[in-house]
């Protein structure tokens, strides 16, 4: 009930401040127009770090505009001082080092990619899986409280129409992708990659395009697609399944187009792991982070339950990525399933920095229960976390332990 009340005041103080805004002529206080009006999800923390700047405009513009009296001025006012209570916690979403375990709940297969632009962007698996939305931010904390964007549907009928799994945007060479996971209305487990492509500076305000499928070497169940560039040439990473083989593997291909494969296929990892087996056969969920003169590959293994957990692949960055033998993968999990701190599944990861870029961050999902009633994937309650990466002394990263729910802070 508090964060309900919590958000209605954000909301109405937010909706103050920009209606307020509006009637002062942009020529009088252009600094402080463009301050406010660049917000874009989750920014309403800067309102609070400029109070002072706020009065000084109330102050001073009633007799510059034309209707403001007195009142309707000490009214906005009031909506902002009622925001004031919170202004601690709003602080600490807007600290870039701090944020609040679990992120958004009833949220899967979380992508964050940090942009030139200086803006979080989120993409994930909503509980319908049937649309695409984006969230935008100054810092992970903020994630928590902007306002999604739909920017695309699932068909009613045909290919695109069922399982929208793990959206991930991308930005490539000037425009905007989005590689997701669908299966067809007619049948839901017909899954397969498809690419949505968007034009503008700003993926919220982009005019997406549906691109179709990408076309892999041979069809069957496949999913949660990737990329990543690395000298020069682009490569997409993905999990799929072998023909007459229960389970999906991971492969490697290089990309001549953001749109299109070329050349050869190389398996990376199959599920041939004890760890990797609980319930159906699975390696899924690849996530690229190069770092330390080594390309690493996360991906995630077993049922989509408490089983879920990560493993790691690794290859020299010097080495062929498209040889096999340039690849080795550990023996255990690298992240899972901690009941002490009562996370469960955790999995289907991606990699984000701090804003300065001087700390590696993982996000993912988990839920904080282990028994589910039902079907796995019927179930809600994955939500999104993130922590911050350690580098051992040998250059490879450490996740574990997965971090409490509450208040995290990166210490500097």
């Amino acid at each position: 009930m508090i964060s309900i009340v919590h958000s209605q005041i954000q909301s109405a103080a937010f909706s103050a401040v920009r209606a307020f805004l509006g009637s002062v002529p942009g020529s009088s206080y252009p600094a402080a127009s463009r301050f406010f009006r660049r917000t874009r999800g989750g920014g309403f923390s800067r309102v609070l770090d400029s109070i002072r700047l706020w009065r000084y405009l109330v102050i001073n513009s009633i007799p510059l505009v034309p209707g403001l009296s007195a009142c309707s001025a000490n009214l906005a006012t009031f909506a902002v001082l009622l925001w004031l209570p919170f202004a601690s916690e709003v602080r600490a979403e807007a600290d870039p080092l701090r944020w609040t375990n679990p992120i958004l709940p009833q949220r899967a297969d979380p992508h964050v990619t940090f942009h030139s632009d200086g803006y979080y962007y989120l993409t994930a698996t909503v509980p319908k899986y049937d649309l695409i939305e984006l969230r935008c931010a100054r810092t992970l904390g903020e994630l928590s409280s902007s306002e999604p964007k739909v920017i695309w549907r699932k068909h009613d009928h045909g290919p695109m129409g069922a399982h929208i799994w793990a959206p991930e945007l991308h930005f490539i060479d000037g425009k905007w992708y989005i590689y997701f996971t669908a299966g067809s209305a007619e049948n839901k487990w017909a899954i397969r990659p498809y690419v949505l492509e968007g034009t503008g500076a700003n993926p919220l305000e982009a005019i997406w395009v549906e691109k179709g499928p990408l076309k892999l070497g041979w069809e069957s169940f496949s999913l949660d697609g990737t990329t990543f560039a690395h000298r020069g040439t682009r490569y997409f990473v993905w999990a799929q399944a072998e023909h007459g083989v229960k389970g999906t593997n991971i492969y490697i291909s290089r990309m001549d187009t953001p749109l299109s494969l070329t050349g050869k296929i190389t398996l990376l990892a199959r599920p041939d792991h004890e760890w990797e087996r609980r319930g159906p056969a699975v390696c899924e969920a690849p996530a690229v982070l190069i770092k330390n003169g080594r390309v690493f590959i996360t991906y995630s293994a077993s049922a989509t339950d408490a089983n879920y957990c990560l493993g790691l692949l690794y290859a020299d960055e010097n080495t062929d990525l498209l040889d096999s033998a340039s690849w080795s993968k550990l023996p255990e999990p690298v992240f899972k399933t901690d009941p002490a701190v009562s996370v469960f599944g955790p999995g289907h990861n991606s990699f984000t920095t701090t804003p300065d870029g001087l700390t590696d961050i993982l996000v993912y999902h988990a839920r904080d229960y282990e028994k589910i009633q039902g079907n796995s994937l019927d179930n809600p309650d994955r939500s999104i976390r993130a922590q911050a990466i350690r580098w051992r002394a040998d250059g490879f990263p450490e996740f574990s332990p997965p971090a409490a729910d509450g208040a995290y802070q990166i210490q500097k």
